[in-house]
């Protein structure tokens, strides 16, 4: 957004949640030229899904009456989590004739519902039809992995009107940290000759936190490897506790988006690990880039897209979601082998600089705005 900012005039409409979670004054959160309008609405990870309800609820009404008190906007740009975000934007696009992009971030409804949390046929079954209506009504659709766009096509979109552009990460932050800086964190949590395997994202449930837990209660035995996790979330308590029994686990509370970068500089290798729900395989999670990027090589434990890139660029492995034996396994003998670990990490960091660099899929995301604008 920073640099769209610098060539457009950019209204933003979003909730106050994120000044309670900055960690630092360091950056702007808001860009300049950026004119935000916040709406006062209470939202954590750590929230029920009644207490997510009235927060998405409250957020779509406070919203919806900001956009149609603004000036009218040549495009509107909508993302997908939750369903009630690009609803608003829709409503407020036909109301005020503006056309629309609705970037898919995530799947919804599927993904509440296959995690359990739309129970009711009768509901499901409004939130697909809401779903497929918000496809049609967009002027253009930004999907966020290549198995998002084939769910998106599979709804009968044309294909035209789909593109998809990969999360992508900020390749200048991770060239920006020094030797200097990973020696001095090595030296700080007392790792010489150890090999790191660092996870570094939300403990939700949809994160197969647990079977990282018992991966690092198989390996407690072997001294050389140790774990860090950074984060928050639903898994947080048993993960501190978890910590209080294992010396070869630290846990770090979330830390400011240049410190994640030097944690994965850290690193031997990383966890990128969700449930096994096949909503989850069409992800775009922000730690597989980052951890690319840093030259980190990744075990994922998504069979869908990541799995196929991984595999294809020789940059990671793959090991099954929810088994914790495997993917111990394969920890242990990932980090046996130097050789292959240093070139799958030199292989992540080239494709990275090819395909995630954020610069790049902006100006993307910058020529889809400007040609909606004009239909």
């Amino acid at each position: 957004m920073e640099k769209l900012a610098k060539r457009h005039r950019i209204t933003l409409v979003a909730t106050n949640a994120w000044r309670s979670l900055r960690m630092q004054q360091k950056y702007k959160w808001v860009p300049d030229g950026v004119e935000l309008h916040e709406c006062k609405v209470a939202y954590a990870n750590k929230m029920g899904v009644l207490p997510r309800l009235f927060s998405f609820l409250a957020f779509a009404v406070c919203s919806f009456v900001k956009l149609m008190r603004l000036p009218k906007a040549d495009v509107m740009w909508a993302v997908s989590v939750p369903l009630t975000v690009p609803w608003v934007v829709a409503q407020v696009a036909r109301f005020r004739n503006v056309p629309w992009v609705f970037e898919v971030q995530d799947l919804w409804p599927s993904f509440p519902v296959e995690m359990g949390a739309v129970k009711y046929k009768w509901l499901q079954k409004v939130l697909f039809n809401m779903e497929l209506k918000l496809y049609k009504s967009a002027t253009h659709i930004i999907t966020l992995s290549p198995d998002m766009t084939d769910y998106v096509l599979s709804k009968g979109i044309a294909p035209e009107k789909v593109t998809t552009i990969l999360n992508g990460t900020d390749i200048d932050k991770a060239d920006a940290v020094t030797e200097a800086e990973v020696t001095a964190l090595r030296d700080n949590y007392k790792l010489q000759d150890k090999k790191v395997v660092l996870y570094a994202g939300t403990y939700g449930r949809a994160n197969d936190i647990p079977a990282i837990m018992e991966a690092v209660k198989l390996l407690i035995e072997d001294d050389s490897i140790h774990f860090i996790l950074t984060g928050s979330g639903y898994y947080e308590p048993q993960l501190q506790a978890l910590a209080q029994q294992i010396p070869n686990l630290t846990l770090l509370p979330a830390q400011p988006r240049d410190h994640i970068f030097k944690l994965f500089k850290l690193a031997d290798l990383s966890l990128v690990t969700f449930n096994d729900l096949p909503v989850l395989r069409s992800n775009s999670p922000a730690k597989f880039y980052d951890s690319l990027a840093c030259g980190t090589p990744v075990i994922v434990t998504n069979p869908g897209w990541t799995k196929t890139f991984v595999e294809d660029h020789s940059c990671g492995w793959y090991t099954p979601a929810e088994k914790p034996v495997i993917l111990a396994q394969t920890i242990k003998q990932v980090l046996n082998n130097s050789a292959a670990l240093q070139q799958a990490g030199n292989n992540g960091a080239t494709i990275a600089r090819r395909l995630f660099d954020r610069r790049i899929l902006a100006k993307e995301v910058e020529t889809i705005l400007e040609k909606a604008a004009k239909l």
